[in-house]
């Protein structure tokens, strides 16, 4: 029998759209893989929410952003196989931001750098094929302009291999 061990990740992200297009970044490692996701992350050390939330946006996408909305936080339980992790809880605070200037830039490759770019995605295209829960999540929040509080289980999860 497996004993589920668990890895939490608590993040910030920005959720933008403009003509029926969230700006998303394509992810290059983690339990979202070869899928869309928003733009956010992790803080670092000492870093604000805020904070955080302007220099991940920026490091993933090249805009700088005006946070209009704290939206709240949402809690998300999915299968992953990482060390010795079996599953990981994502907690994200979202943000509905605008953007102010900059644009679309080739994230710089650090360890840890989770996007391989942004781009528009149309929302009468995404999936729980192609997306993130995050992603998911945001489109939700667009149609019902509410979160929830329950924690969303993805129990048959699939990990996309790197291609």
């Amino acid at each position: 029998m497996t004993v589920e061990s668990y890895h939490r990740a608590f993040g910030v992200y920005g959720i933008c759209l403009q003509n029926r297009k969230l700006l998303v970044i394509k992810k290059n490692i983690g339990p979202y893989i070869n899928r869309y996701d928003l733009p956010g992350g992790k803080l670092e050390d000492g870093e604000s929410l805020l904070e955080g939330m302007h220099r991940e946006f920026f490091e993933e996408t090249g805009f700088y952003v005006k946070v209009k909305k704290n939206l709240g936080v949402a809690d998300f339980i999915l299968p992953w196989k990482w060390r010795k992790i079996t599953h990981v809880h994502h907690i994200a605070v979202f943000y509905l931001v605008q953007l102010t200037r900059g644009g679309f830039n080739d994230p710089e490759q650090f360890e840890g750098q989770d996007s391989n770019g942004a781009l528009w995605f149309p929302i009468d295209e995404i999936t729980a094929e192609n997306a993130s829960p995050l992603v998911l999540k945001a489109i939700e929040w667009f149609e019902t302009r509410k979160l929830g509080m329950d924690v969303h289980r993805f129990e048959q999860w699939e990990v996309k291999s790197k291609g």
